[in-house]
């Protein structure tokens, strides 16, 4: 490809939202890839994560195993990896730091590649995926961040075989995509997935510690304040293993406790994002859609009987401190009625039931509107 031909190929990219765009051609150099391994106790894990690091074609790849004094059999399994193979180091820390202090030495102190990954131990990639997501930032300088889908998964024995077949690639201005986590209040990325350019991971810093559940969903919003971000469609790029005891398996503890965390999370961006264009609108937009989340959470409560197992009255409460707007809201409305009649009453009748099976429906299509688009 000519300079001439990709600098207008390059403009095409700047000016179309929502278009796809065939994974750009492999460059004669390899870009080098910094991946930074966290390891707590996942010895078991561990081979097979870094493996899938360091099969992966078209890029050179360094890795840094750092084990967190895990008290299994980590450090000997790290020691093993190192040892067989120069791309990757080992370190072990004598006391535990916490995954936050962990992730930063990493990302921060030790990686100074082109191109960085967070993945954690028990996680893996997808055959493919580095180099896809370099491709993409190669080409495009304004790319700081590039995602894909993720497979959720429990036993590596069930996982698909990956074919990149004519993957593709989805461009969004940086502000786009940040209104788009806003009218949400979703995290729609589970982390292993994740490539960012280095230089815009240097600039944003790392991870805070103050957020140590949701210092993820406040990373990709920041480097979407400063970059734009790509998202890979029709192959997924990374393995993410769901544990039988993690809050994703957990019914009422991860639908308020998660939503306190999420809204941390966006509390802490717009804190520091004076400077941001329509920041207070992005931040109203953000807490009225945790609201709105609270109070349906709470309507399924008094729907099921639950009203006490799920927390509602705390939801509702975390809803009217969150959006100063919230009893003009549908959900509110929503709510009220079921109160009148109370959660008994709205059980045995299932009298909401209809509307509340629509609602779910129109969410479950939004969620996957979001999961085929990446916003």
């Amino acid at each position: 490809m000519t300079v001439a031909s990709q600098k207008n190929r390059e403009e095409s990219v700047g000016k179309t939202r929502g278009k796809l765009f065939p994974i750009p051609e492999m460059h004669s150099s390899m870009s080098t890839v910094d991946v930074v391994v966290p390891c707590y106790n996942y010895a078991r894990y561990l081979p097979a994560c870094v493996d899938s690091v360091l099969s992966q074609p078209g890029v050179r790849t360094r890795v840094l195993v750092i084990d967190d004094a895990s008290s299994d059999e980590s450090s000997r399994v790290g020691q093993e990896l190192a040892a067989s193979d120069q791309r990757v180091e080992f370190r072990r820390h004598e006391v535990n730091k916490g995954h936050i202090a962990t992730y930063n030495e990493g990302l921060l102190d030790w990686s100074t590649a082109g191109y960085t990954v967070l993945l954690s131990a028990d996680d893996m990639l997808t055959p493919g995926s580095l180099s896809r997501a370099v491709r993409i930032m190669d080409a495009d300088e304004k790319i700081g961040m590039v995602y894909g889908r993720p497979i959720h998964f429990e036993q590596a024995t069930a996982l698909p075989l990956i074919s990149a077949g004519d993957s593709a690639y989805e461009r969004f201005p940086g502000a786009e995509w940040l209104e788009g986590r806003c009218r949400t209040g979703q995290n729609v990325i589970s982390s292993p997935e994740v490539v960012v350019r280095g230089r815009v991971q240097r600039a944003v810093g790392g991870y805070r510690p103050e957020l140590p559940h949701s210092g993820d969903l406040e990373m990709w919003l920041r480097i979407a304040a400063v970059s734009c971000i790509a998202y890979v469609r029709r192959v997924p790029q990374a393995f993410y293993r769901v544990h039988p005891v993690s809050m994703l398996r957990t019914k009422y503890k991860s639908s308020f406790v998660d939503l306190q965390h999420r809204k941390a999370a966006f509390d802490f961006f717009f804190q520091y994002q004076a400077a941001l264009t329509n920041g207070d609108r992005l931040y109203n937009l953000a807490k009225r859609a945790l609201a709105r989340e609270a109070l349906w959470d709470a309507c399924r409560a008094y729907d099921r009987d639950e009203v006490k197992e799920a927390r509602a009255n705390e939801l509702v409460e975390f809803a009217m401190m969150t959006y100063s707007g919230a009893t003009s809201l549908p959900e509110y409305g929503a709510l009220r009625r079921r109160q009148s009649l109370g959660p008994v009453f709205c059980n045995r009748t299932q009298v909401f039931a209809a509307a509340a099976l629509v609602r779910r429906g129109r969410r479950w299509l939004a969620r996957q509107r979001w999961k085929r688009r990446g916003i």
